[in-house]
């Protein structure tokens, strides 16, 4: 499994890589989280559209190929506004999904508790 946490520019904040975790999970990730601050949405959100003869078809092909469209990348929001984004990488586009909500939900606990 990999964590790549990204502010709302699309700047690497933290990566961390569990032993034994693919290589190619890495880049996965960060582009994942990338996607997910650039375009505001989770990338969930983008797997029926990008299939063949859909709308969006191909826009992984954009932005030299950075753009994920499979889940696991979800944006952190404060106020209605992006401040940044989670994603990870990991066995099944499932599990990735899981465990970057768990992320989420954690951030958004944390606000409530500092009064934001």
């Amino acid at each position: 499994m990999v964590i790549s946490f990204l502010d709302k520019g699309g700047n690497l904040i933290s990566v961390h890589q569990m032993d034994d975790a693919w290589l190619a999970s890495v880049e996965i990730a960060q582009n994942k989280a990338w996607t997910s601050v650039t375009l505001k949405m989770p990338t969930s959100n983008l797997a029926e559209a990008t299939v063949p003869n859909a709308e969006l078809y191909g826009l992984n092909t954009t932005n030299n190929g950075g753009i994920v469209v499979f889940g696991g990348g979800i944006p952190l929001t404060q106020d209605g506004k992006v401040v940044g984004g989670v994603s990870v990488s990991v066995s099944s586009v499932e599990h990735g999904v899981l465990v970057a909500q768990a992320a989420v939900n954690v951030y958004e606990n944390l606000n409530v508790s500092v009064g934001r």
